[in-house]
């Protein structure tokens, strides 16, 4: 099975007949477990979550060996991150761990566990697999445990709003462990598309948690019809789906992955891609979706409704879409040159520009005062860019949701921070401080200033931490500019056959950071 299957749920006697409608076999399923635990983690490593897909239970001793090798870096400083693009703050956890597993007397345990972690909205979402499936030589697929992890993610946001963290989960307790019963059958992902999920479990409403509360039970929010998709040949798609104004929207959103260095001189960069779409079209349409130059487009991966044989052919996207928000298709932009660097990122072509300086000693009279550290940010809009921007955008640069991430040395003890433009708060626990400014043009020129106040004994740790090259950790920049576009990609054209009517078609180009690292030494 893969992320695309659809298979109907096995709760309240629904594999049955799952199994008569299309004609499953009834091989072992011991013999092709693949996730065999999965547990979700608040920011302070409690299991909020813990659901088992097998007859073994896996104990929560490997929580407590993954909690203790993360907390030793800087991404479970108290779980941070950032909306629903989390900060990559911590480049020493892998997201595969193998750890000892403690039911070592288990058939086909071999003594050890793989740990799949990801890291979202401050949650862990972590999966236990054995080493081998039914314990021959195929080893689980990391990526598509990694994909699965953030598809539950996703479907956590799509029920609990944005973002789905800690307090989301902690409200709806009984949706997230109905999801996981139908999103996962033994340790295998099933059910993943949105449109048979709703189907099949109601979004929470205020109304349904009065009911559950006063029934004691979770009838409510379980529906006792099969999804209208699951037994058709476009099992992402409702049937008989109507809507009073026919309207699709498609988005090209790309992000810039790069480290900067101090002086703004690109070190590495990449740029990826998705469409995403929101379709609310009636009946059965057929969408052809054609671009300016299809040779911008490189390592694509689509959604399951896009006819893939067609794209191949004419480079062209042919697809009938699912009712509702959906990602229609990833790629990357292509590279050129032998530098590594994408083609339109070069030096000083960002669109932002930030100039951090830090700095730690005795400051005082003639140097001779306390040891600490001094620290100034000024962030910059450059107009002249290797962005293209649309021709429907009018007036000057805008950049939007601008926020800094400043992760401080264990050394630091606390920082007094003061800024100009926006916000900011320094979380003295997990010693991050986040700088929230909004929109940003080439008029305004936020700026940060601040002192630090170092940890008993932080001088020798200050200098072990300098020698090593490890002083300041790197700052993290999130931003969004609409209408523009990196790679030039455009849409050229969409059409809509299938249906009589004509409906309001929407397309846009966003520009966003996604890892934006800039390093302060």
């Amino acid at each position: 099975p893969s992320l695309s299957c659809h298979f109907c749920p096995k709760s309240r006697g629904r594999e049955r007949r799952a199994r008569k409608s299309w004609h499953l076999p009834r091989t072992r399923i011991d013999d092709h477990t693949m996730i065999q635990s999965l547990f979700i983690l608040s920011p302070t490593g409690e299991v909020l979550i813990e659901r088992h897909f097998r007859s073994i239970l896996t104990s929560r001793t490997i929580c407590d060996i993954f909690w203790s090798r993360a907390s030793e870096s800087l991404n479970h400083h108290g779980g941070v991150s950032v909306g629903s693009n989390t900060f990559p703050l911590y480049d020493s956890v892998p997201p595969v761990m193998e750890v000892p597993n403690v039911n070592d007397g288990d058939a086909g345990s071999g003594g050890t566990l793989y740990l799949f972690s990801v890291l979202r909205d401050g949650l862990t979402y972590l999966a236990a697999c054995p080493p081998c499936i039914g314990g021959g030589h195929h080893e689980v697929p990391p990526l598509l445990v990694i994909e699965f992890l953030h598809k539950i993610a996703d479907t956590f946001v799509l029920y609990f709003g944005d973002p789905a963290d800690e307090s989301a989960v902690k409200d709806n307790f009984s949706t997230a462990y109905q999801l996981l019963e139908e999103m996962v059958d033994h340790g295998w992902p099933l059910t993943t598309e949105p449109n048979a999920l709703t189907d099949l479990i109601r979004p929470p409403t205020v109304m349904a948690k009065i009911q559950q509360a006063i029934s004691g039970g979770s009838s409510s929010i379980l529906s006792e019809a099969l999804p209208t998709g699951t037994v058709s040949n476009m099992p992402w798609r409702k049937a008989g789906v109507t809507h009073p104004n026919n309207e699709i929207y498609i988005d090209i959103v790309e992000e810039i992955d790069a480290i900067v260095s101090v002086d703004g001189r690109v070190i590495s960069s990449d740029v990826s891609g998705s469409i995403q779409a929101q379709s609310n079209l009636s009946g059965v349409p057929d969408l052809l979706l054609t671009f300016n130059d299809a040779t911008l487009i490189d390592d694509c991966s689509f959604h399951p409704c896009v006819r893939y044989a067609r794209f191949e052919k004419d480079k062209v996207v042919s697809f009938v879409p699912p009712d509702g928000p959906f990602e229609l298709m990833r790629y990357r932009g292509r590279m050129n040159g032998d530098n590594g660097l994408h083609s339109n990122l070069a030096v000083g072509n960002m669109p932002i520009q930030v100039i951090p300086r830090v700095s730690y000693g005795k400051f005082g009279e003639r140097g001779g005062g306390d040891v600490g550290g001094r620290i100034s940010i000024s962030l910059t809009a450059r107009s002249i860019s290797s962005l293209t921007y649309a021709s429907s955008r009018k007036g000057p640069l805008v950049i939007e949701d601008v926020t800094v991430v400043i992760p401080f040395p264990k050394f630091v003890r606390t920082a007094n921070l003061n800024v100009t433009t926006g916000r900011v708060i320094y979380d003295e626990a997990g010693k991050i401080a986040k700088w929230t400014i909004g929109k940003l043009d080439e008029k305004t020129r936020p700026q940060l200033n601040g002192s630090m106040v170092l940890e008993d004994g932080g001088e020798e740790t200050m200098a072990s931490s300098s020698a090593s090259g490890k002083e300041q950790p790197p700052l993290f920049v999130n931003w969004k500019i609409l209408l523009a576009s990196v790679s030039g990609l455009n849409v050229s054209g969409l059409s809509v056959t299938g249906e009589h009517y004509k409906p309001y078609k929407g397309v846009r180009n966003i520009t966003k950071s996604g890892t934006f690292q800039i390093r302060c030494h």
